[in-house]
């Protein structure tokens, strides 16, 4: 890193979805001078609306973080900056607490604390056709988008273990509830779970998942079956994989979960002094797996913003 040392903001914030947004807000509230990195790139890409969110249910995700950036622009210690961040490291190998530096597209942003809000990525299937649907026909969250399936078959892809659960979650909402085993042998307590419930199970491969309107306009898609008939279904629930979006818990050498995410207590700090965690990326040991949710990671924001405040408080300034 050059020498002598850059000036340091109090906090940068590498991330700019719901997590990021709510903790630049607590903290320009407070008057911290912070700097907020917008890539361009959110999770929530796929989809056309948002649900969940009280005051934004339905609306698309480029308006809730057009109302956010109208808010932040009240905060004049608040700076967002539209480049994406290649880089995380201390600005002293030696004293991790003594400040970090980002390397982004455009220059460096030093800062004495930092907050990765960078969120996790989605690794579907690989079912053709899926990538397609994900976002509006298909999802991964009942409480997020299964109401929009009301009245319609759907299809859980995939019998894991989670796939009882799922089952419950949204056969108040279906008219009817299937699992596609996709070819893949159905554990035995599985199997008695969802014939517990009345869940048909459909054993066969799935071909391909293909567009469909259903009676009335409600979008859907067809499941193409190896051998059998075709399903008709007006939503289809997955589980993908969670990788990280960005290679800075690795660069940082942070603690992760079993479930990829980054290791995080109560008041969102990681396992590297200074260095805080907030949103989907982040994984507390209190839950059995990170809450993908917009409020949830606007809290976890909140949270890590607090943090980040309380501990500036104990600095030389």
């Amino acid at each position: 890193m050059s020498d002598p040392r850059p000036t340091l903001h109090d906090a940068v914030i590498v991330g700019a979805g719901p997590a990021g947004l709510a903790a630049a807000l607590m903290l320009g509230r407070t008057h911290r001078d912070v700097v907020v990195l917008d890539s361009g790139a959110y999770r929530n890409d796929p989809t056309d609306a948002m649900h969940n969110v009280l005051g934004f249910d339905g609306a698309a995700p480029a308006e809730f973080r057009a109302a956010a950036h109208r808010t932040l622009a009240a905060y004049e210690t608040v700076e967002l900056r539209r480049t994406t961040a290649r880089e995380v490291a201390p600005l002293d190998p030696a004293d991790p607490a003594g400040g970090f530096v980002v390397r982004t597209d455009a220059g460096d942003v030093a800062a004495h604390r930092l907050l990765l809000a960078t969120g996790v990525r989605d690794e579907l299937p690989a079912t053709p056709g899926l990538d397609a649907l994900f976002g509006t026909v298909a999802a991964h969250c009942p409480y997020c988008h299964g109401h929009e399936f009301s009245g319609t078959p759907v299809a859980i892809l995939g019998a894991g273990p989670h796939s009882p659960r799922v089952a419950g979650l949204v056969e108040r909402i279906a008219s009817r509830v299937v699992v596609l085993a996709d070819g893949a042998d159905v554990d035995a307590q599985v199997r008695a779970a969802l014939d517990a419930r009345g869940v048909a199970v459909r054993p066969e491969r799935v071909l391909r998942l293909e567009p469909l309107t259903l009676p009335g306009g409600h979008p859907g898609a067809r499941a193409v079956l190896d051998g059998g008939e075709a399903e008709e279904l007006g939503g289809v629930m997955v589980a993908p994989a969670l990788h990280q979006s960005a290679p800075f818990a690795e660069q940082l050498g942070l603690d992760l979960r079993d479930s990829g995410c980054v290791a995080v207590d109560a008041m969102a700090r990681t396992s590297l002094p200074g260095v805080l965690a907030a949103g989907d990326l982040a994984h507390t040991a209190d839950f059995p797996m990170p809450v993908s949710s917009v409020t949830a990671a606007m809290a976890t924001g909140q949270l890590a913003a607090a943090s980040i405040d309380s501990d500036l408080l104990g600095l030389a300034r």
